[in-house]
């Protein structure tokens, strides 16, 4: 099935690379406008380029108020509504327990629970004037429900994620704005294979680990994600509300 975004107006925070530029990519595809963020002009151009026609890039960085009213600003102007809003902008660095200090906590929460409440907050306005009901999806992780050596204060703002799309469907009762989480497992990203460092040793060392661990013995490529998040963001998915969607290779269902 083709253009199953057709006409719809969609915002992928930190859609640079990774999940979210596979996720842009797919959301263009299926014939969506799609607006990505970045906090680097010559990575946002990139992914722009890559992306395609339909898609358009915003200087804009989740944890600053000011740019999200700034890119929530663009799209009034030029559409008034949006249809679909993947608050994908985070991330994480790896500590045990002895060595966390307060700006890692800090930072982390910053980025992957305060920047997700506001870029949805902020998006309220143009989310109700969406034609069909509108499509939040909210970055979740396998860590949220896993155990993960190191990676205590990450997985914690993931599972914070998971519990605000609970709460915002009942905030939200009666308004045609629907809101999922969207929880992949390992999945092949700079990001990922950066948490070892930069040496391509312990970075395949580090995917072939995560592999064992997953029953379809793979990891997972971005692209995959994007197919979730497509059926997440189209109106296939109307009656789909609050639930967390697992795209793992079934490793945290066993």
């Amino acid at each position: 099935m083709a253009n199953r975004l057709a006409n719809k107006v969609a915002v992928i925070t930190g859609g640079t690379t990774g999940i979210g530029l596979g996720a842009a990519k797919a959301f263009a595809a299926e014939g969506a406008v799609v607006y990505i963020t970045g906090r680097r002009k010559a990575e946002l151009d990139a992914a722009v380029a890559a992306i395609g026609p339909n898609a358009h890039g915003v200087l804009a960085d989740s944890t600053r108020p000011d740019d999200l009213d700034k890119l929530y600003a663009q799209i009034k102007e030029r559409h008034g509504r949006l249809d679909v809003l993947y608050a994908n902008a985070g991330g994480g660095d790896m500590l045990p327990l002895g060595e966390l200090t307060e700006k890692h906590v800090d930072d982390i929460f910053a980025r992957n629970v305060k920047a997700v409440i506001f870029t949805v907050q902020k998006a309220l306005p143009l989310l109700d004037k969406a034609a069909t009901g509108a499509s939040v999806i909210l970055a979740g992780s396998t860590t949220s429900v896993l155990g993960t050596a190191a990676f205590s204060i990450y997985s914690a703002s993931k599972a914070a994620v998971r519990n605000l799309a609970r709460s915002w469907i009942l905030d939200l009762k009666g308004r045609a704005i629907r809101i999922n989480t969207l929880s992949p497992g390992p999945i092949q990203t700079p990001g990922l294979v950066e948490l070892v460092g930069n040496d391509a040793a312990q970075q395949q060392g580090l995917l072939d680990y995560l592999a064992s661990q997953v029953p379809l013995g793979r990891v997972g490529q971005p692209a995959e994600i994007g197919s979730a998040a497509v059926f997440l963001a189209s109106d296939e998915s109307s009656y789909v509300n609050g639930v967390e969607l697992f795209v793992d290779g079934g490793m945290a269902q066993v």
